[in-house]
């Protein structure tokens, strides 16, 4: 094959009118919105992430303890605000 591609070399003619014929499609083409291209994905992106971010907020919900009162944190709070200063950091932890 390679022989027979050798003998017959490519021609430089070109066929009539073949400017004429891509100019005129190439003005029929419409340029790509870039706008367009971009939306569909980043909508789709949004209602996952909007889907996302009720789930985690309905695990946070759902796993919420109810021995985590307010007055228990207050007094952890205090007691680690007030804490002696000779205890030493390593203890508190």
């Amino acid at each position: 094959m390679i022989g027979v591609a050798k003998k017959n070399p490519p021609s430089d003619h070109v066929p009539y009118a073949f400017e004429k014929r891509i100019m005129s499609r190439l003005a029929t083409v419409t340029p790509l919105n870039s706008w367009a291209l971009w939306g569909g994905p980043l909508w789709r992106a949004a209602i996952s992430c909007v889907a996302i971010t009720i789930l985690c907020g309905v695990w946070s919900l759902a796993s919420h303890r109810q021995a985590d009162s307010p007055e228990s944190f207050s007094q952890a709070f205090e007691a680690a605000v007030f804490a002696p200063p000779s205890q030493h950091a390593e203890d508190a932890w």
